[in-house]
This record gives C-alpha cells, structure tokens and sequence, in this order.
C-alpha cells in the first residue's frame, strides 16, 4: 500500500467489486486469489477449500504456470502451516515458512516460498478454506520486506468478503442444480418422444426397403434415402438437446484444460494434425467459457469433417480483461457470402448467436482454397 490510502482504499473497492461480480464458485475462488495477490503485492497466492478426507476439493493458485502446476503434480494434503489454518482458525504470518517447525516440505516442482502469509476463510464457525500468500514483491531487490501486520489486516478483510462471496456462489450454484435436474428431466422426456419416434420411423422405413430391393429396386432405393434423412434428422434433435448442457469438465477443469484434452482426443482420432496452445487466459465467467468451447467444438467439427484440412491450429490467448480464441485450419475453405445465400450455414450463425450472447464477438475469414480462421472475443468479467 505504498502509494497512500487513497489508492489502496480503490484497490480494495476493487477487488471486492471482482469478486462480488461471479456467481459460479470456481470463478469466485480464482477471483479471491488473483485479488489478493495483486492487492498484497505477492509472487504468490493459493486457496484451498478441505474436503472430509484430509485434502482438499479445490486449490486454487496464482503466480503459478500451467506448466509448473502440472509439474508439481496432484494437489497438497491438509499438513504444516495449510491443516494450522484449516483445524485453528487463525491467521499465520511467517518471515520464513520453511524454518517453521510445522514445515513439512514441498514437491521438487515447487516454487520456493519464503515469507508467507495465510489466514483461513470462514462463515461463522465453518472454515470454508485456507487463503495464503508468499514472496512478497520489495520495491529494492536487497533483501525481503516480508508481509506486515497492515497486510494481515487488509488480507482479514478480504477474507471476510470472500467468505459473503463464496457463500452466495455455493448457494447460487445449489440452486442451479436443482434447476439443472429438473431441466434434464425435462429433455429426458423430450428426448425419449421425439427420438423414438424417429427411431420407430426409421426401422419401418428400412424393413420397407429391405422388402423392396428385389422385386422394386427404384422404390427401395426411395426407402433408404428416407432412412437416410430420418437418422439425420434424430441426429440433429440429439445434438441440439445436448449442447444445451453444460459440460462437467469445465467446472472440474477449466477452460484451457478442458480444451486441451479435447484437442488431444481428436488429434489422436483423425489423420489431421490438431494442435492447441493456451497463453495466459485467467478464469473467465461460466457463461462465456462455455460459449468459447461450443464455438471451438463447432469450428473444430467443420474444419475436420468438411474442409479436408491437413491441419487445425487452435489457440486461447489472453486480452486484457478476456480472451480470444482462433481456430485456423489449411483446408478448402469456402466463400461465407456464398454458404449463407445458400443456406449452409456450416453453424455459423448459432456461433455468431453463441458469442454475441455473451457480449463477445465472432470473425469468420476464408476463401476457397486459402482454408479458414474463425475467432471469438469475450469480454472477461
């Protein structure tokens, strides 16, 4: 807080103003750690919310690559300094964790933390996590300044905030499911009518065919075609139901993990060589990280199965506040006025739909034989 209450007091409105801005609870917890790290000026910060198990649910970190968080491996046990503040409730201010008692080590992987400052999260007696930060950043390189009592005080009181914050998100994200269930109920019914009569209609139609091969083969050939349109048409109910629900791997993974595994799956199931790269995108709001891998799925569907691509490039960057994704492949390409007078859309319009019901926008560059670059910005919160 160097620069006078003035600005610190703006930082903590903001910060407060982040987290209140998320609904979902994995974006509360990202926003709660990059908010205190940038508020306390550390090189690190983490939350932990404890499962029953002696570990935790969630971990949450910041200051951390992808790549050195994949390296460190799977997520710390409830020991040393994180279970004092988990079982004790109280703030830990450490000029050196690693000459606590308490300390009990770290995986090869792990940064090296020094100064160290952690307090657990709580709503009345419930500790819901454990929020800590290390290596404060010193305005000189000689020596460490270490975290200061005014730093514990104002970490208190985002604490506080992050409790209201995280509490809401829980309670919203209860809510949501009970909504959830009863719409899956919904479609389950839906899907059972509409999909089963089109099933129904498909074996009497090819039962028909089969009967008329010998004896009327231009009715026959009449017969399968029918067939043919009739498991499209089940196929495009189902798929329409289905994109509608929200992936569960976004909520355990993340955006950028989530993709990359995708990616991965069909690099290895088609002779195109599908690549991804993801650069510095932090958490972004539910709704517009599921917008953002609908529209990869959908250009990723069409570059592989229309286009005759070689290659497909796809990659998530950080803009400021949010991000942008571009799917790039090197095949036929096609002219977009042409497809839309014809009315192939190749999805384009539910991807336009997608991006501009989350405030962002979609650009969709191709020409026949130059292949074609699709990209969509989002906002942020």
């Amino acid at each position: 807080m160097s620069h006078g209450p003035r600005s610190g007091l703006a930082a903590v409105s903001s910060a407060l103003l982040a987290m209140s801005r998320h609904l979902e609870v994995r974006d509360v917890l990202k926003t709660i750690v990059a908010s205190a790290r940038e508020l306390l000026g550390a090189q690190y910060a983490a939350l932990g919310v404890p499962d029953d198990h002696g570990g935790f649910a969630q971990f949450v970190v910041d200051g951390v690559s992808e790549e050195q968080w994949k390296a460190i491996g799977p997520l710390p046990r409830q020991h040393g300094v994180l279970a004092a503040m988990l079982h004790e409730a109280r703030a830990e201010r450490l000029a050196d964790v690693r000459e606590d008692p308490r300390f009990e080590g770290w995986p090869p992987a792990h940064p090296d933390l020094v100064d160290f400052l952690g307090l657990p999260i709580r709503d009345g007696d419930e500790v819901l996590g454990a929020l800590f930060l290390a290596n404060k950043n010193c305005p000189s390189p000689q020596g460490g300044c270490g975290f200061t009592e005014q730093d514990e005080e104002l970490l208190g009181i985002l604490a506080q905030h992050a409790a209201i914050a995280l509490t809401n998100a829980r309670l919203y994200e209860r809510s949501r499911e009970l909504t959830i269930a009863e719409e899956r109920s919904r479609l389950a019914h839906e899907l059972h009518d509409a999909v089963s009569q089109k099933l129904f209609s498909l074996r009497l139609t090819a039962q028909a065919a089969a009967r008329l091969v010998d004896r009327d083969p231009a009715r026959a050939k009449g017969e399968l075609r029918q067939v043919s349109a009739l498991a499209a048409e089940a196929a495009d109910e189902l798929r329409a139901a289905v994109v509608e629900l929200r992936p569960a791997a976004l909520d355990e993974d993340g955006l950028v993990a989530t993709l990359r595994t995708q990616i991965q799956v069909l690099d290895r199931a088609h002779s195109a060589r599908v690549t991804f790269t993801g650069r510095g995108v932090r958490a972004l709001p539910a709704a517009q990280e599921e917008a953002l891998l609908r529209v990869a799925q959908e250009a990723l569907h069409n570059a592989l199965r229309h286009s005759g691509a070689r290659h497909v490039d796809v990659t998530l960057d950080r803009r400021g506040a949010g991000a942008v994704l571009r799917v790039t492949d090197d095949g036929s390409g096609f002219d977009p006025q042409t497809v839309r007078s014809a009315g192939r859309h190749l999805g384009l319009v539910s991807m336009r739909d997608r991006a501009s019901g989350v405030g962002g926008s979609l650009t969709v560059e191709s020409a026949p034989g130059k292949g074609t670059t699709i990209e969509m910005e989002v906002p942020g919160g």
